[in-house]
């Protein structure tokens, strides 16, 4: 996802601009820029590559001016060059943007058919030239980013600044979000809370459709239709501070290390240790489970495994039929959604643009909608009807691990309340489950000491071409998680696989060369598992085996194992969650790669 910051300040704007977008730099992104009103008239600063490079241009040729826009690019149309960074500007406007305008192609045709120019092959330019366009008629500027934005198909977040209109910050939103932030002298514009939070904690969201036009400290919201909208002014809770990395080489090794502690906290909110028992969370949660007829389960990426493994805990424990799909397929093949069914969707950012289309289709076919999410202020999270919140904290790198296991720790227990709200789970088989439960903190930060056999094994995997993971049941889920968390930092080809589809064609693949991975829990399963396994050994299979004491020692000799401690089936997959992410982990780091911000990956996708 792109970062934008705007400020019609009272200082200098390009040095607060830029530290802004520095908090913004773990979404990940690949030039970045910075505008100001210098005399009335614009001027801009803009580099490929990380902030550092821009901010070398800023020392070169300082950037001074008030009224200031700030963008870091991730690329979409046209390559990350200095032509396609934003901001872009004619004479008259500078213009960020997040998200695709799919009608650019047509507009720039009828732009350019009226004499404009343009530098760039980025969609976002056509934003500028649009606003131009509309100015050099006589339109006020106000009328004519109105007017403009009108125009965009597609999904946006526009911030513009204006040749000779100091103070003045115009900022628009469809699809994409956007933050208005408040203080007594100055207002602000950016992605989100998390960008502002510096500034001020006092925020309005954007809805679909709105423009907000700023005047120094003076904000006026327009809706839609034009008329005067007015948005709830939040206290929100994002931190001004920085995160650091706590002492560790990256933020995804810090934030591995943190799942005791937030895995703890997000327990606490849903479970009562007195109980133990499920606590009553979400307005009409209990109620919308008890009577739905079915549920789907949407998300995208890391998130939509989780909801796979939710898939598993529904099914069993409430007896809920469950269908789950990708939501970047789910809408657009027309699902029947059933009377009295919920929907339930799944995102660290709340933010996730697939996401929330799918949510907004199924309200709108009458589902329930339950949002299980990491940002309370998001849109997703405003949208659902239900939310059910995480505690995770800002996660900066972009391969999501404390997200998952938070997001995994909240469905686990919203499936408790689904047995009892449905009548399948007694009171006493609510106890064990939820204190099983209460014991994954402590398991995942008694595994957490093997770090150091870990790495020895990341180095190995990291000399593989391909690694497959396989798994069986909630296990499967985990395998493909695996198999991605691996491809994302380290760029080793993996693929995840249910142990027994093993035999239906991937074992084609199987060579001395070719780790595969076996998740494989002492369960109801592992017999099976284990069978799949000795299928792929006797091709030569290179087997690194997961599994706890008990099922290490009855599998037989394998190439490696790592010993996950012993624990309640239902809990297994937040347990097993983190040797995986381990193992990304030093492989990425034997492979020398990025592991906080990965090639061609965005933190929070705003864009289908």
């Amino acid at each position: 996802m792109c970062g934008i910051v705007g400020i019609a300040g009272t200082g200098e704007a390009a040095p607060v601009i830029l530290e802004a977008l520095k908090r913004l730099e773990y979404r990940g992104y690949d030039s970045a820029g910075i505008a100001t009103l210098v005399g009335g008239h614009i001027e801009r600063r803009r580099s490929p590559g990380k902030l550092s490079k821009l901010e070398a241009v800023l020392r070169d040729h300082p950037l001074p001016g008030r009224t200031g826009i700030g963008h870091t690019r991730w690329a979409t149309h046209g390559a990350p060059t200095e032509s396609n960074a934003h901001p872009h500007a004619t004479a008259r406007v500078a213009i960020v943007h997040n998200g695709i305008i799919e009608n650019f192609r047509e507009l720039r045709e009828e732009l350019i058919g009226r004499g404009h120019k343009f530098e760039s092959q980025t969609d976002s330019e056509v934003a500028a030239h649009l606003v131009t366009d509309n100015l050099d008629k006589g339109m006020t500027p106000d009328a004519a980013a109105k007017a403009a934005v009108a125009r965009l198909t597609g999904a946006y977040s526009i911030a513009m600044i204006f040749k000779d209109h100091e103070g003045l910050l115009i900022g628009a939103r469809k699809g994409a979000p956007m933050a208005v932030g408040y203080a007594e002298r100055e207002a602000y514009l950016g992605s989100d809370a998390f960008a502002l939070a510096p500034f001020t904690n006092r925020v309005a969201y954007l809805e679909d459709g709105d423009v907000a036009v700023i005047d120094g400290a003076q904000v006026s919201i327009f809706d839609a239709e034009g008329r005067p909208a007015n948005r709830e002014i939040k206290i929100t809770s994002a931190s001004a501070a920085l995160v650091d990395k706590g002492g560790h080489d990256h933020f995804m090794a810090k934030e591995i290390h943190e799942q005791p502690e937030v895995v703890g906290h997000t327990l606490a909110h849903y479970l009562d240790p007195a109980g133990p028992n499920v606590r009553q969370r979400g307005v009409g949660l209990r109620a919308a489970l008890a009577k739905a007829s079915r549920l789907t389960i949407s998300a995208c990426g890391t998130a939509y495994y989780a909801g796979m493994v939710g898939k598993y805990w529904f099914e069993k424990l409430g007896g809920l039929a469950v269908e789950s799909d990708v939501a970047s397929e789910l809408r657009y093949r027309d699902p029947v959604y059933p009377k009295d069914g919920a929907a339930l969707f799944v995102s660290q950012s709340g933010e996730t643009a697939d996401t929330l289309a799918a949510l907004r289709d199924a309200k709108a076919k009458g589902q329930t909608t339950i949002a299980v999410v990491n940002v309370a202020e998001s849109s997703i999270a405003r949208e659902a009807d239900i939310v059910l919140p995480t505690y995770a904290g800002p996660e900066i790198g972009v391969a999501s691990t404390k997200a998952f296991t938070c997001q995994l720790a909240a469905l686990a227990a919203f499936a408790i309340a689904a047995g009892v709200a449905r009548g399948k789970l007694s009171a006493a088989e609510e106890k064990h489950l939820c204190a099983a439960l209460l014991e994954a903190p402590r398991h995942i930060a008694e595994f957490l000491k093997q770090e150091d056999k870990i790495a020895a094994l990341g180095q190995a995997i990291a000399k593989a071409s391909d690694v497959l993971y396989m798994g069986r049941g909630q296990s499967f889920p985990l395998a493909m998680e695996g198999a991605l968390k691996l491809k994302e930092i380290s760029y080793i080809h993996a693929e995840g696989y249910a142990a027994g589809e093993m035999k239906h064609g991937p074992i084609a693949l199987i060579d001395e060369n070719v780790p595969i991975i076996v998740i494989a829990p002492h369960d109801a399963l592992y017999e099976k598992t284990i069978s799949n396994m000795q299928e792929v050994m006797a091709r030569g299979g290179k087997i690194l085996l997961i599994s706890d004491a008990r099922g290490i020692a009855e599998a037989g000799p394998v190439w490696a194992s790592i010993t996950v401690p012993d624990a309640d089936s239902f809990l297994a997959p937040l347990i097993y969650a983190v040797p995986v992410q381990l193992l990304a982990y030093y492989a990425a780091l034997a492979k020398g790669t990025d592991v906080d911000q990965p090639r061609n990956l965005a933190k929070s996708v705003t864009v289908e």
